[in-house]
């Protein structure tokens, strides 16, 4: 876990001990290679983010660009924050049924995915997960999503 005083991904990349380092580079590759076009990486909520930026949404549930995919060193684990799979129940089950296959364990909650070791992961599910949904597709899902919400509080 960073001290929480980074304002970019080298900084916070620098402040983790060489082991912990080494997996969050190590996955910070991983998304890199498979997220699809248009997300930008930055440093949110004390971790690497992959969002939609805010000249392509500019109007979010709380002013910040859209947080897409997130890896973070926590205190006694990692989280991978896959968003693109928040309320698709298909592509969790794929990604739960990944792990069965491959003998790991699936320690997920709606988005948040924790693990202690790249040994933990089978990576290319993972790839296939992060993959998985284009920019244009996430923006419009949220949209559908942010309208609904809209639309029963003013009635």
């Amino acid at each position: 876990m960073t001290s929480g005083t980074a304002k970019t991904v080298k900084q916070y990349l620098d402040e983790l001990p060489p082991e912990r380092r080494a997996v969050v580079a190590a996955m910070r590759t991983l998304i890199r290679k498979h997220l699809p076009k248009g997300y930008v990486e930055g440093l949110a909520w004390g971790a690497i983010g992959y969002s939609v930026p805010l000249k392509v949404l500019p109007d979010t549930y709380n002013g910040h660009p859209l947080c897409y995919v997130a890896i973070a060193a926590q205190k006694n684990y990692y989280s991978l924050h896959l968003m693109g799979l928040y309320g698709d129940a298909a592509g969790t089950r794929r990604l739960e049924a990944a792990f069965k296959k491959a003998g790991k364990r699936f320690d997920m909650g709606k988005a948040c995915l924790r693990f202690r070791s790249l040994d933990d992961l089978p990576l290319e599910a993972l790839s296939a997960a992060i993959a998985s949904v284009p920019m244009p597709a996430y923006v419009a899902r949220y949209q559908a999503i942010s309208n609904r919400t809209r639309s029963r509080a003013s009635t």
